[in-house]
């Protein structure tokens, strides 16, 4: 599945020295001053009110971004990280070393278990529990309290880690991608079908050296907000544009082409998709294809200013470090994803600058500060994670089966836009289906089972004869 816990990431290993003689760029805190005159946006039902959804995220991309839920009778509150690459909610009910508190099932009157096993493993960490059903409602979400599917998690590993805020999962993936298997309805399913409230939701988040949580050290500039059951016009800036949702499992879609500045990678559309493209708030980096990812890292290294860097930064295995105040962004390229439009026979340019792709993260010895880069290689497709999702307002809008981007209020740094949206532009010059051939794993699961099946027959027959 798509979510990696992202924490794991800030243990990086040895500090790359990079030289810094001649590339000195002050770092430029971006300082807020928007005002959030916010629309009072509602649906009709009462059942939504964006005006009170606004700002209901806490965390930052290096830990993740969760949400406050009541579980149970009488309600036990829940930091619940937010996740598009899954489809599983599931909660933490025994205790763990990295997580101050559990949902305990005892204690709640309206608890059921459901007595099936469920396990989910993702790029990074699994857990293991027993699926159940209890009331949740979202004190910064639509109003009403719902019965809901709930994996309770007994068991995990390299799923919770170290200074993470939050106690479970929410998966608003489809439920293709629900486990044990699709007849786990999940949240958001139910959500829309119990409440009444538009198949849509909405994400604005920062980017990674902000931070949406008050307890942490990082400055707070902007608002980070899901929007339930539509879109919050004053989150985004200019309009938003849609492309299709190929697949309803993840949300997959078609990337056309990739380029670095103004350089096309000029590969095979193909390329980009295969397996799948996806757009995945639970997972940390822009993750791409080999071929892509060493195609784009070349790239890079051509148009950048900075010679010599190691390969250690490019394989996520080292930090690149200057001295303290001084940032690499201005000699980095910026990078641009087309995506189909929903005129198929268009397309429309999503970019981020280096400040969303080349990452501050830490400071050494209050000497230097330390950047790794927001990019690595895949070997199960294309994810567009917070680093790109971090830029631009992202509309889910399951109704009518497709994704928009719109650029974010709070991509800025210094008043200055960290990314960009362009089109349309022809799709003429580019194959009609990009992803076309790309079997989905659950597709390929069940071939796999006729497979087994028809050479357990053949076997049984072939004794059959011998005997």
């Amino acid at each position: 599945l798509g979510m990696a816990p992202p924490a794991a990431l800030l243990a990086l290993g040895l500090c790359l020295s990079v030289s810094h003689g001649s590339f000195l760029v002050p770092l430029r805190i971006f300082s807020g001053g928007h005002n959030f005159s916010l629309a009072l946006a509602s649906d009709p039902t009462g059942a939504v009110n964006f005006l009170d959804m606004v700002d209901n995220l806490r965390g930052d991309s290096g830990r993740g971004y969760y949400i406050e839920m009541s579980i149970g009778t009488p309600g036990q509150k829940m930091n619940i990280l937010v996740d598009t690459g899954s489809s599983n909610f599931a909660v933490a009910a025994a205790p763990h070393p990295f997580i101050t508190h559990f949902f305990n099932t005892a204690l709640s009157t309206s608890y059921r278990s459901a007595g099936r096993p469920v396990a989910v493993r993702y790029t990074q960490g699994n857990w293991e529990g027993e699926l159940g059903v209890d009331l949740v409602s979202m004190p910064t979400g639509p109003n009403g309290t719902v019965p809901i599917n709930i994996a309770a998690i007994l068991s995990s590993d390299g799923f919770f880690l170290p200074d993470i805020h939050w106690q479970g999962i929410l998966g608003l993936a489809y439920p293709l991608l629900a486990r044990p298997d699709s007849s786990v309805t999940p949240f958001f399913d139910s959500l829309v079908r119990q409440l009444g409230i538009p198949d849509v939701f909405s994400l604005q988040r920062l980017a990674a050296w902000m931070s949406c949580d008050p307890q942490m050290d990082w400055i707070c500039v902007c608002v980070c907000s899901q929007i339930m059951g539509g879109t919050e016009p004053t989150l985004h800036r200019g309009p938003v544009w849609y492309t299709p949702i190929v697949e309803e499992w993840y949300y997959q879609v078609e990337v056309l082409k990739l380029e670095v500045g103004d350089q096309n990678l000029d590969l095979d559309c193909r390329e980009y998709n295969t397996d799948k493209a996806i757009v995945d708030s639970g997972t940390t980096l822009l993750r791409l294809p080999v071929p892509v990812f060493n195609a784009l890292v070349d790239a890079i290294t051509r148009s950048s200013l900075i010679q010599d860097f190691s390969a250690g930064f490019w394989d996520g295995s080292k930090l690149a470090c200057w001295m303290k105040g001084e940032t690499p962004w201005r000699f980095f390229p910026k990078l641009s994803i087309y995506l189909r439009a929903t005129n198929t026979s268009e397309s429309f340019r999503i970019t981020i600058l280096p400040q969303l792709y080349i990452q501050q993260i830490t400071d050494l010895d209050g000497t230097l500060d330390c950047f790794r880069f927001g990019v690595s290689s895949s070997v199960n497709g294309l994810v567009i994670g917070a680093t790109v999702m971090e830029g631009f307002y992202v509309v889910f809008d399951r109704a009518q089966r497709r994704l928009g981007f719109a650029l974010s209020t709070c991509a800025a740094s210094g008043g200055l836009p960290l990314s960009e949206i362009a089109g349309p532009f022809s799709a003429a010059d580019v194959a009609s289906n990009c992803s076309g051939g790309v079997l989905k794993a659950p597709v390929l699961w069940v071939l796999s089972y006729a497979l087994i099946a028809v050479c357990a027959l053949v076997l049984v027959v072939l004794c059959f004869f011998l005997c």
